[in-house]
């Protein structure tokens, strides 16, 4: 493990960009990350925007050599919206991917960056918006469908669509464009009594605000494409969930289930594993919704609460490696 990890070159014009801060396992989920990209990307370097406390634990472990810099993040940008509605402001690269610390590299990025590489700014995600996001999670987004509330959001701001951003993943190689997303960003953010967009600490689990319907907003106002998530064989970061994912547990020769129809697609994160295969079972019994094959996206992405164990596993796994801690 640690060859890879110490023979990279530090002179790229792009590079990673990391944030980690409040529980010492996010940082721990930092160190992961970066072990799974040394596995295919011993080249470009990554740099660390953290806290004060992530700082000394990195000094105390003497891991500084898994970055180029580590750069001591503050207090007001230590948080979701903090940080990613100011990423002008963490951008040290000509080209930046700015990456969540749940996230795990599952092959080569190199056509990866060259796919950024047409574009200033771009963050992953959907073109379309479906019904949950930035809302309800349960049966009372009905409610929300039945008022209009999504429309009617985008009329009071003079939108005429909704995409599905998906912040785990932003390419950034332009401060003046970056800045004029995350400054519309905030000022939507600021507005959210006049959305029908809900708190995300109304989820059970969930200790921050989301950002990412504000950033939805802004790039809309922007004319910024979002970069499809959902790509097939090049999909840029897939969501993991166990039984959609063949990994070892080291989280080699990954393979994740992907259904053509994103609607089936979208099953795939109801936690009643029964109540999901029989629906999956129903609607691919229609003509193409079925369709479905294996491919291995260049991320998985952790995002789920009820689907992070295993990656607390790798990365405790991986930091008692590191450090004999």
């Amino acid at each position: 493990m640690n060859e890879n990890l110490t023979k990279f070159q530090t002179k790229s014009p792009e590079g990673y960009v990391y944030a980690s801060y409040g529980s010492a396992g996010y940082l721990k989920n930092v160190i992961a990350s970066i072990i799974t990209l040394r596995r295919y990307d011993t080249t470009r370097p990554v740099i660390l925007f953290c806290s004060e406390a992530h700082q000394e634990l990195v000094e105390k472990y003497s891991l500084h050599y898994l970055f180029k810099r580590v750069e001591l993040l503050k207090p007001e940008n230590a948080s979701i919206p903090g940080f990613k509605h100011n990423i002008q402001k963490f951008m040290p690269f000509e080209k930046n991917l700015i990456l969540d610390s749940d996230i795990v590299w599952c092959r080569d990025p190199n056509p990866l960056w060259q796919s950024f590489s047409s574009t200033k700014f771009t963050i992953t995600g959907n073109e379309k918006a479906d019904v949950f996001f930035g809302g309800p999670k349960g049966f009372s987004v009905l409610i929300d469908i039945l008022l209009r509330r999504r429309e009617r959001t985008l009329k009071r701001f003079g939108l005429t669509y909704l995409s599905r951003v998906q912040a785990g993943m932003i390419y950034a190689a332009d401060k003046e464009t970056a800045a004029k997303v995350c400054e519309l960003s905030k000022e939507y953010f600021k507005r959210q009594a006049e959305t029908h967009f809900r708190s995300r600490r109304e989820e059970k689990g969930r200790l921050e605000e989301s950002c990412e319907w504000s950033l939805a907003m802004a790039m809309a106002r922007s004319r910024i494409q979002v970069y499809p998530w959902l790509n097939g064989y090049e999909s840029p970061q897939l969501d993991f969930i166990e039984s959609f994912t063949e990994h070892a547990q080291d989280f080699e020769n990954v393979k994740c289930l992907y259904y053509s129809d994103q609607f089936v697609y979208d099953l795939k994160g109801l936690k009643n594993r029964t109540f999901q295969k029989m629906l999956i079972r129903i609607f691919s019994m229609l003509p193409g919704r079925g369709d479905h094959f294996y491919v291995t996206p260049y991320c998985l992405h952790f995002g789920w609460m009820h689907q992070k164990e295993a990656l607390k596993t790798f990365s405790e796994n991986c930091w008692r490696e590191l450090t004999n801690n």
